[in-house]
């Protein structure tokens, strides 16, 4: 058995996610001279990290047999929230910039608590509990900005995260490297992950074993909370102003890279390099539909289809486990 027949025994839906991004940037590349342009490239990655800090939260709540809906517009209320204080704090700008991306964070954190409380000790269903926490953020970021944006184009070194490039890489690159390489740690090596795939894979077994699930299970919406949060700094610094309408069906996109990666909608099994490589996946299709010319409403027929296909793939890994 040769290392590509084992790779792909091992982690099937890894694998395939890769190959299945090669082909399409190989297709796309072929159909449009212009797709492999170097800023074009560095273009597609920038709005691959958006969709990667969502899914990097998301395959945690997923991994326990969880959903989130708010990573969409929760990115609006945090950028909102971003913007909102770095403007408002006077001093230095180090000292601005510093309290906004705090601010974003912490309002990405309260959000996956409120999630976090109302599925695990108030036991309302995850999609209804966040539906309603979506709607919301939503309502919050339009509240606080009165429906317009809040300006952040005074702060250049907070624009250069989303904007500026080192050494030719666009350094939302380097944001979301980091925020998977610390995902890949804390989902293999630390308690928390341990416990978010033990949840998803038999609740009741944990709960016997002496875990605390409805804390351990707060904890970990609480986490996707906080990618949702780095996700609307990282939004607000890229569009320099904190706006209330961006991030409609992001959440969506969120969970296909999670599934595509191999996370399982019933919980117990995720990979935090799968959800990365989908998310990009994801964002070359956004952005070779462009290039091809096709509209924004076909774009989103595209996409929804990449989701079915998502769930479909999770609903054939499962039917294949329960076979074996």
């Amino acid at each position: 058995m040769n290392i590509v027949q084992r790779t792909y025994r091992k982690h099937p839906a890894q694998f395939l996610v890769v190959v299945a991004e090669l082909v399409l940037f190989g297709v796309f590349a072929l159909a449009s001279p212009y797709f492999i342009d170097l800023d074009n490239v560095s273009a597609l990655l920038l709005d691959a990290s958006v969709y990667v800090l969502l899914g990097l939260g998301l395959t945690f709540v997923i991994s326990t047999g969880g959903i989130d809906l708010t990573p969409g517009f929760g990115l609006a209320f945090t950028g909102v929230m971003t913007a909102l204080v770095m403007s408002s704090v006077g001093g230095p700008a180090w000292l601005a910039i510093g309290a906004g991306i705090m601010a974003g964070i912490a309002a990405g954190a309260v959000l996956g608590a409120a999630n976090g409380y109302l599925v695990s000790y108030v036991g309302m269903q995850p999609m209804i509990a966040t539906l309603a926490m979506m709607l919301v953020a939503w309502g919050a970021a339009l509240t606080i900005t009165g429906t317009s944006s809040i300006p952040l184009g005074d702060f250049d070194a907070f624009v250069a995260i989303g904007n500026g490039k080192t050494f030719g890489i666009t350094n939302a690159v380097f944001l979301f490297v980091a925020a998977a390489a610390v995902a890949h740690f804390l989902l293999k090596h630390t308690i928390i992950g341990r416990y978010a795939l033990a949840i998803g894979s038999n609740e009741e077994a944990t709960r016997l074993a002496g875990v605390n699930v409805k804390q351990w299970k707060w904890r970990i919406y609480v986490l996707g909370g906080v990618f949702t949060g780095l996700a609307g700094v990282l939004m607000a610094s890229r569009l320099a102003s904190g706006k209330p309408d961006v991030g409609q069906s992001y959440e969506m996109y969120a969970i296909a890279a999670a599934v595509l990666g191999g996370a399982s909608l019933t919980g117990g099994r995720a990979s935090v390099f799968g959800t990365v490589v989908g998310a990009i996946l994801i964002a070359t299709l956004r952005n070779g539909a462009v290039h091809l010319g096709v509209s924004d409403q076909h774009q989103k027929i595209l996409l929804g289809v990449v989701v079915l296909l998502a769930v479909w793939l999770d609903v054939r890994r499962r039917k294949k486990a329960g076979d074996a």
